[in-house]
């Protein structure tokens, strides 16, 4: 019996690991991420995803049809309880290239932003500057971020329910420097799976004792609001993150991205805007 499960289990890891290589493949294909002779950087938290967007992109490397260069970056914040040979053991024992960067980060937003408020932001704002920056100095093509496909439906609502934006994460973009190309090959990835994969690989995972310890409230209330909809309607996550890709601008009301003005504008009439429309009609019917 013991063996009957020994072989059921290593044929659903073996399944789970084949659909994370197809997605992230899928993704790298979709949106150009990847180009021979590209130097891309990954970007390694220590957490679950950061280690499952290195370990694919390892596997994939060796089979890919174009060449690329991968190289592990981290940034030491500086936190409390941080273990500095973590990460390079275990890279080291990889063989992939890596750099670790130190920056105190931890006692900049300690000491900026007031108990009880969340690090997150400016976390997060200081970690991208050093990460980016090394990126541009250092001839790299392209950042690899770990971010999936539960954050992009994450983000998509937080900028819906918060910012009255109607966005989400790309899956590809350049910073707002334009130094770098910022892919996040994780784009069709369920964070489940990558949960699962992460304890099949026994990642050593180092936890975060900053931001990581105190969740962005309301990036949590949204994710146990789309946790909420998957338990009673599955698969409803996934049917969001596609509708992303198959998007209608004739059907929303953003006249950047649509000519709502000139639809069945009648062409005997000089075009104006819809304001002196109005008083022309206002002026008739007095």
């Amino acid at each position: 019996m013991n063996a009957i499960l020994a072989r059921k289990h290593a044929y659903e890891a073996g399944k789970l690991a084949k659909r994370l290589r197809h997605q992230v493949g899928q993704a790298i294909a979709d949106f150009n991420m990847i180009e021979d002779g590209d130097r891309v950087m990954v970007c390694l938290s220590g957490g679950k995803d950061s280690y499952t967007l290195l370990d694919i992109l390892l596997k994939l490397q060796a089979k890919a049809p174009v060449r690329f260069e991968l190289a592990a970056v981290h940034l030491d914040q500086k936190q409390p309880g941080y273990d500095p040979d973590v990460l390079p053991t275990y890279l080291r024992a990889l063989g992939v290239p890596f750099h670790i960067l130190e920056q105190d980060t931890y006692s900049v937003v300690k000491r900026v932003i007031p108990e009880g408020k969340t690090m997150c932001s400016l976390c997060s704002r200081l970690r991208r500057g050093s990460l980016y920056t090394f990126a541009a100095e250092n001839g790299f093509t392209k950042i690899a971020l770990g971010h999936h496909r539960d954050d992009i439906v994450e983000t998509l609502f937080l900028n819906l329910f918060h910012q009255g934006t109607l966005k989400a994460m790309p899956a590809k973009l350049r910073s707002d420097d334009g130094r770098n190309i910022l892919i996040r090959p994780l784009a069709y990835c369920a964070e489940s799976d990558i949960a699962e994969y992460a304890e099949q690989c026994a990642f050593p995972i180092m936890p975060c004792n900053l931001c990581g310890s105190q969740e962005n409230l309301q990036r949590k209330a949204i994710k146990a609001m789309l946790a909420e909809w998957e338990k009673k309607f599955p698969g409803r996550i996934e049917t969001i993150f596609r509708a992303l890709g198959k998007v209608e601008p004739s059907h929303l009301a953003d006249t950047d991205l649509f000519d709502f003005a000139g639809l069945g504008a009648r062409d005997d009439l000089p075009r104006t805007d819809a304001q002196a429309w109005l008083a022309g009609r206002e002026h008739d019917s007095a």
